[in-house]
């Protein structure tokens, strides 16, 4: 499976941003998708995961304004992003995994990438 992010850009602190993990050549119902984010001078951290179950799973300073869906239609994973906080700016990555949903917040564990989109948010 390929994936390709998308929807990130510039917003003021309050915000909202809803981003796109597209995939081809495979169904996102047969992985978990994670969203991971890597502000600059920072190691990527975990934000959200989806499961193949439907299970979901958040980083804890964004519950409550970050939700995770999935769209089988579309075959995406969008992760919809509000009162959003400079802190939250950085390059998102979404990724697949077929791991155990214990280790759905580990980075070594995702098989594939995104290639990233940028989330700016101003104070």
């Amino acid at each position: 499976v390929q994936l390709q992010a998308s929807g990130g850009g510039l917003v003021q602190a309050g915000g909202s941003l809803t981003l796109s993990c597209a995939a081809s050549g495979g169904t996102v119902r047969r992985y978990t998708i994670g969203w991971f984010r890597q502000a600059p001078g920072k190691e990527r951290e975990f934000v959200a995961a989806f499961g193949w179950s439907g299970n979901t799973k958040y980083l804890d300073t964004v519950k409550g304004r970050v939700t995770i869906s999935r769209d089988n239609a579309k075959n995406t994973v969008s992760l919809q992003m509000n009162n959003l906080k400079p802190e939250d700016t950085a390059v998102y990555y979404c990724g697949a995994t077929t791991t155990v949903w214990g280790r759905v917040r580990e980075e070594n564990v995702y098989i594939t990438w995104g290639q990233g989109t940028l989330v700016t948010v101003s104070s």
